[in-house]
């Protein structure tokens, strides 16, 4: 596994670039078939993908204690997620053993999985526990009847990720960084469904040759045209985005120097996840497809001070958090709402990824690798 630089080494190689006026570059240029984006084949072999290796499912302190539990769709099939009685995560398939309805929606904590239609209950460890009047179903085996669990369900790096069925890659995680910390916390979250292929909008968050022309007003003004960092670690990456203000540490020694609102670090997590870590809070959006053309969102926020921020502090975070998402995002997005509609023209066989695009083209010759 490729080592991601230290924050000394990315401060050193960003000052490098500013005075060279140089940036990262990759070694490969890359031709995606645009039929990529709109085909059901495609679609539905990149579904049963996502069920083969080990997605990011939610940020870790979301389950911290017992019983906590979290349901959602993975790769088009309801999951659901628990903190045992013993601490340790549990994920099953969200259905009624009985009748298939699906059991929890949302997140809560709870000491049992009910089923509102006929009030079959499980535990926290998936065991059917409660039958409301049993005798009506002579010889059932409780045993034969517990919630159906997914091949597994892991933590690392303050993620949590599932797979579903037998991973095809059993590597996937190796030597993942931590990118949140047990005592941070959530402060907003929501979800939300947008028109376009899911994977326009993760290589949106994968380059800044963009940030000038697509953010003139917003970002550009703190940052730089076409200068960053771009790292590859198993088959995710990071993307460093630098700030101006960066240049105010030449002045200081290095043995001081703190990132912090210096840069963003960008983390896509393989294959559908990014972890942008900013100057006040840490952003976590994760993308379920929905069909080619669809793609549904969750996004979690949480402060960066390991949960003993103040008043002041969360007002911070909060304004950091609207900033983002009123101005670079909402750019982002009617971006990516455009892509999806020149995809109806046909007019281009295929997109072509640079020098620049170094995180795009891993990501899509992963998915190539993988899908065939």
């Amino acid at each position: 596994m490729q080592q991601l630089r230290s924050d000394t080494e990315v401060i050193e190689q960003i000052l490098e670039h500013i005075d060279q006026g140089t940036t990262d570059l990759g070694t490969k240029t890359w031709q995606e078939p645009t039929d990529n984006y709109v085909s059901q084949a495609r679609f539905e072999a990149e579904i049963s993908l996502l069920r083969q290796v080990p997605v990011a499912y939610a940020p870790s302190v979301l389950l911290a204690e017992p019983g906590h539990y979290l349901a959602r769709n993975v790769a088009g099939l309801p999951i659901v997620v628990v903190r045992d009685r013993d601490g340790q995560l549990k994920a099953f398939h969200n259905v009624c053993r009985h009748r298939g309805m699906t059991l929890a929606q949302g997140s809560g904590q709870t000491a049992a999985l009910r089923c509102t239609y006929h009030g079959w209950a499980y535990n926290l460890e998936g065991s059917l526990q409660h039958v409301p009047h049993e005798a009506g179903f002579p010889g059932l085996d409780r045993s034969c009847h517990g919630l159906v669990p997914i091949n597994s369900v892991v933590e690392m790096g303050g993620l949590i990720y599932v797979c579903i069925e037998a991973p095809i890659d059993n590597g996937a995680l190796c030597d993942m960084p931590e990118l949140i910390s047990p005592n941070q916390k959530v402060f907003q979250s929501e979800e939300y469904s947008q028109s376009v292929n899911w994977k326009l909008n993760m290589e949106a968050t994968m380059e800044g040759y963009h940030i000038k022309p697509t953010h003139e007003k917003t970002f550009y003004p703190f940052g730089y045209d076409n200068l960053n960092l771009v790292e590859t670690f198993g088959r995710n990456s990071r993307v460093t985005f630098p700030f101006r203000r960066i240049e105010k540490l030449r002045d200081v020694p290095c043995e001081d120097w703190d990132v912090s609102g210096k840069l963003t670090y960008v983390y896509s997590v393989f294959p559908a996840c990014t972890v942008a870590v900013l100057s006040n809070h840490i952003s976590v959006s994760i993308s379920e497809p929905i069909s080619p053309g669809k793609t549904h969102y969750y996004t979690y926020k949480l402060g960066k001070l390991d949960g003993n921020e103040t008043s002041d502090d969360i007002e911070r975070m909060q304004r950091d958090a609207r900033f983002v998402s009123d101005t670079g995002l909402k750019e982002d997005n009617a971006v990516v709402s455009r892509i999806q509609q020149g995809l109806k023209t046909n007019a281009n066989p295929h997109f072509t990824y640079g020098l620049f695009e170094k995180a795009i083209v891993h990501l899509h010759s992963n998915l190539q690798q993988l899908i065939g």
